[in-house]
């Protein structure tokens, strides 16, 4: 990968990164509290919507530019080997690539996304007030708690998305037989995001109330198959898709914004 083409995706991605977070935080809010244990309501409803948003602005460029520098560079090593270059395999250089850069962004996310997600939940704190009452309660480790979880959430998210992204455009560029425009590609992306978001939910289900447990709970431990269990024994499958239309709909409009802001950038810079 040559230097201008590494910049490039380091830029497009954390510019799409920080559009996408800001633009739909509310969303995200909404989500949080409908996936609480404390329930909607108690966890704020719909006061102070934009609780947290602090963490997001800070961590959003670098978590994105981070995976989408690990994506293309992955995409491009792989590319460039016999095995994974033919076209048939292309899904396979695509999961793998997603899936390293997945577990690299969640270096950055999962502690912007511990700090956001408990200050969504109490709108009455502020985002430093909850960042350094976790690190007094928890230490470091405590921004990381959930680190599993999210992985484990956006590997099989990005194994859906990104290959079927790729695919959607493969196909409508074929269609019109010349490369797609940036709006084009957002589109695709939307799609691929509403698909991705959907069958993922459990498992952000699952994420949500492991970050937002009590410090030295059974669910603050991270059993995800225990939490998925619990919720389906107290709410069946309604709780485990709590919350499932507003990250639908979030990740749908954000799949538009981010892929697009990101072919666009991209393509501008290159």
């Amino acid at each position: 990968m040559e230097r201008r083409e590494f910049v490039a995706s380091l830029v497009a991605g954390g510019c799409a990164g920080m559009c996408v977070d800001l633009t739909l935080y509310p969303l995200d809010t909404v989500k949080t509290r409908m996936q609480s244990q404390q329930g909607f309501h108690k966890a704020g409803g719909f006061r102070g919507i934009y609780a947290g948003v602090p963490s997001a602005a800070v961590g959003s460029f670098p978590n994105a530019a981070a995976f989408f520098v690990t994506y293309e560079c992955t995409k491009s090593l792989l590319g460039a080997s016999g095995a994974l270059s033919a076209p048939h395999v292309a899904p396979v250089t695509h999961m793998l690539a997603a899936s390293l850069g997945e577990i690299v962004a969640c270096l950055i996310r999962v502690p912007t996304e511990v700090v956001k997600q408990r200050t969504q939940a109490s709108p009455s704190s502020t985002t430093y007030r909850m960042l350094l009452a976790t690190l007094r309660a928890e230490g470091v480790r405590g921004l990381y708690r959930g680190f599993g979880s999210t992985v484990l959430r956006e590997i099989p998210f990005s194994l859906v998305q990104f290959p079927l992204w790729e695919y959607l455009k493969t196909l409508w560029s074929r269609r019109q037989g010349h490369t797609l425009y940036s709006w084009q590609a957002a589109v695709c992306g939307a799609f691929a995001g509403a698909a991705a978001a959907f069958v993922t939910t459990p498992l952000d289900v699952a994420k949500t109330r492991i970050i937002l447990a009590k410090a030295g709970s059974t669910t603050a431990r991270g059993n995800i198959p225990l939490v998925l269990h619990e919720v389906w024994k107290s709410q069946g499958l309604s709780g485990l898709f709590a919350g499932g239309i507003p990250r639908t709909a979030f990740i749908s409009v954000g799949g538009f914004i981010f892929l697009g802001a990101y072919e666009k950038v991209r393509r501008s810079l290159l």
